[in-house]
């Protein structure tokens, strides 16, 4: 933004009013990645105030790989507006790709006004779980049917709840929540409290490190003659024993066996390229480039920027850095316990009258 001492502009100041940045590495890293991108939003505990804005998606190997950032002066409309629409100019370039984030409404005005970037077909809008959870609850005010909403999100066929994961068209490749994109934000929690410059240098060297430590992973897994990643393995012994749903993760389950095995078809084509470790190498490939001595980078003659005063805080003492409880907080109730002895409720087989002993004796 503009700078100006009383009504006269300075031309050689500028705000800083919001500022979104990638890194190419993680650019390159999306292409390989579950077509899949989680967002949300933190606050900053620094001098100023703003929310700082990530983007996350998941490698094969169910690895997180934060793809985006911005700090922005709240999470307003125009603010996430902005963010999405650099997102995705600059990194999601890909169309089919799922948006999931919570049910903020400054998140569906951008959305709306995103001109068909993040609209069918090239994208899809999917919400968490939890946040209608915690909606529903709030509106409602009905604990005892709060399993059964999550039930209903996560039910993956027609004739369980005619809900979510059947109708989702595979989007969400199985998530149902935002609970990737929030496990960075508490990772980055500590860097909110630093200045811009900062804030930006550690996601710049934990994304570093992030990528050196897979790509060597990933390097060593191959070497080893695996053709899949880890996780798939474990997850392709399970579905030969149970049923999956290969329209959710792209994972054969015990049905897509037993054709293959009858037809005597090669189970493997049905497996998702994502998951093989060929293509979570090509997720770490590209490096990160030192930053170097600064007094050897190309000289900047453009602005200076400053601080936004306006989001200066007022108040006294260290900014609080715990968030307010709501509703999604809370434990779902439980049923009453009940005895596998005699059926009542109340108590476990563990404390029954009828089972006899010192306990029994003991505690009645």
């Amino acid at each position: 933004m503009p700078a100006y001492q009383g009504d006269d502009l300075v031309t050689d100041i500028r705000v800083l009013h919001r500022v979104f940045w990638s890194y190419y590495p993680c650019i390159r890293a999306f292409r390989h990645c579950k077509p899949v991108v989680q967002v949300d939003g933190t606050h900053l505990y620094g001098k100023y105030k703003g929310c700082l804005l990530v983007a996350v998606s998941q490698d094969g190997n169910n690895n997180i790989i934060p793809i985006a950032f911005a700090i922005v002066e709240g999470e307003t409309s125009d603010a996430w507006h902005f963010f999405l629409s650099n997102l995705r100019q600059h990194v999601v370039t890909r169309d089919g790709v799922g948006l999931i984030s919570d049910r903020h409404e400054s998140i569906n005005a951008a959305v709306e006004k995103s001109n068909g970037a993040w609209s069918p077909s090239r994208a899809f809008h999917i919400f968490c779980i939890r946040h209608i959870e915690s909606n529903f609850l709030r509106k409602f005010k009905a604990p005892y049917l709060q399993k059964l909403v999550v039930n209903i999100g996560y039910s993956r066929t027609v004739r369980e709840y005619e809900y979510a994961l059947a109708f989702d068209g595979g989007y969400r490749w199985g998530h149902m929540t935002t609970n990737l994109v929030e496990c960075i934000n508490s990772v980055l929690k500590g860097a909110c409290n630093l200045p811009v410059t900062a804030l930006v240098k550690a996601t710049f060297y934990r994304l570093n490190e992030l990528f050196t430590r897979k790509r060597a992973e990933a390097e060593a897994r191959i070497n080893a003659g695996h053709v899949f990643s880890d996780v798939v393995t474990s997850k392709l012994h399970a579905n030969q024993l149970a049923s999956g749903n290969i329209q959710v993760d792209r994972i054969p389950c015990r049905h897509v066996f037993a054709c293959c095995a009858n037809q005597r078809l090669d189970w493997q084509v049905y497996v998702h390229d994502v998951y093989k470790m060929d293509q979570v190498r090509r997720v770490y490939r590209a490096r990160f480039r030192p930053l170097g001595n600064p007094t050897t980078w190309p000289a900047y003659n453009g602005p200076r920027f400053i601080p936004n005063p306006f989001l200066r805080r007022v108040g006294k003492g260290r900014p609080k850095m715990t968030r307010f409880l709501n509703e999604m907080d809370t434990r779902m109730l439980r049923r009453p316990r009940r005895c596998t002895l005699c059926g009542a409720e109340g108590h476990s087989r563990s404390r029954c009258r009828r089972q006899g002993g010192a306990n029994a004796n003991r505690d009645h």
